[in-house]
């Protein structure tokens, strides 16, 4: 019987952006994706959280629209990490897909793990994500939204 094929990860997401420059120094300063170093290519820019094993590749052109290609990609984090992106949400603050600003508030409790949905600048659709869910419980457990449609 043949070995089943299965993928090792994702190593990538290709996010369609207008000025890819722009768009690196917004997922670097909100979520902390660096330039991957050290590529044979310039375009498309590689940005990732831990050295280029899972990459967002941005490229040059038109977003997408709501309707079309990818719903949404989610971002893990610690329990820890996800408290500090929600803690920052005054100093750097992110909009939700109609361009409202998204609080702390508008955490969601999923029973086994807590999200936050934003999008990037360009309506790009993004969540950070924790299954560190006692540790969120603790101070933000009472401040309950709904999943977004």
């Amino acid at each position: 019987m043949p070995k089943r094929f299965a993928v090792a990860q994702i190593d990538h997401v290709e996010v369609l952006v207008p000025n890819i420059e722009q768009a690196a120094s917004w997922y670097e300063r909100v979520l902390g994706l660096a330039k991957v170093a050290n590529l044979p290519w310039e375009i498309p820019l590689m940005i990732s959280s831990d050295g280029g094993d899972t990459k967002i590749a941005l490229f040059a052109g038109d977003p997408q629209a709501a309707d079309v290609g990818w719903r949404r990609v989610a971002f893990r984090a610690s329990g820890q990490v996800f408290l500090a992106f929600i803690d920052q949400l005054d100093v750097i603050p992110v909009f939700d897909q109609n361009g409202g600003p998204v609080r702390a508030r508008d955490i969601v409790d999923h029973d086994v793990s807590w999200s936050i949905y934003f999008a990037d600048p360009y309506g790009n659709r993004l969540e950070i994500t924790t299954y560190d869910y006692d540790e969120v419980e603790k101070t933000h457990g009472s401040q309950v939204a709904q999943p977004p449609p």
